[in-house]
């Protein structure tokens, strides 16, 4: 299984490491937000890799949705649940809920289907930053806070239309941000396909939040600094 480094299973329990967490944001995902960096002081561990977990221990299913509902620090012991109904989530030992499940439809627990699906998607979520919220927050003439760039990882969604593939592609199709005072809302669409064929559909969802005006040096000093850690990485 290639995300076995990235966790840790003892006693019925998940954990992630600060350097598992790290190491998944950087070699699988290539998201170098500075909150997955081990000794970082709001230090979280990725939300993809949650999802990823989640995939590997129950399969992929046809329709599913995780939301997101609180971050989760280094080395936090997650209950996975044994038997999962349609709906469940994914909690500490003080019931703490970081993670909410749902899905629907067929299964599969097809290795090779779910490595290509995450992969795909991580590769994504990873390139978000630079590729889609930096020119989103151009075009509406807002920006979060250059100090401390943080945004919220919200929801993800897909619906897939058959199971019938090994390897999936995955292409985004639309971007929205919905603007509230100093909170964003940002929407993104996207597609999987298998070869030529249209395989299902997703939208993941994000907020961010201490939005002001936007000041095209300073986010072209975060975008600096996000591409600094890659190459110095």
């Amino acid at each position: 299984m290639f995300l076995a480094p990235y966790f840790s299973e003892q006693n019925q329990a998940i954990s992630v490491s600060a350097q598992q967490a790290s190491d998944f944001a950087k070699k699988i995902a290539q998201d170098f937000n500075p909150i997955h960096n081990v000794g970082a002081k709001r230090f979280c561990v990725p939300g993809d890799l949650l999802f990823a977990i989640v995939l590997t221990q129950y399969g992929l299913s046809q329709s599913m949705k995780f939301s997101f509902a609180g971050m989760v620090g280094a080395s936090v012991e997650l209950q996975f649940p044994e038997q999962v109904s349609e709906s469940f989530s994914i909690r500490d030992g003080r019931e703490k809920t970081y993670l909410n499940v749902s899905r629907q439809g067929d299964v599969s627990c097809c290795d090779a289907q779910t490595e290509s699906f995450i992969r795909q998607y991580v590769a994504f979520s990873g390139h978000n930053f630079i590729d889609i919220l930096i020119p989103l927050m151009k075009q509406h003439q807002v920006m979060i806070n250059p100090d401390r760039p943080l945004v919220i990882y919200e929801s993800m969604s897909f619906d897939l239309t058959t199971l019938d593939f090994v390897q999936v592609t995955l292409s985004l199709v639309d971007q929205d941000l919905k603007i509230d005072g100093k909170r964003g809302d940002v929407t993104l669409h996207f597609e999987l396909h298998s070869g030529d064929t249209l395989v299902g559909t997703g939208i993941k969802t994000l907020v961010m939040s201490g939005l002001r005006p936007y000041d095209e040096a300073l986010a072209q000093q975060m975008c600096a600094t996000y591409e600094g850690s890659k190459t110095d990485y």
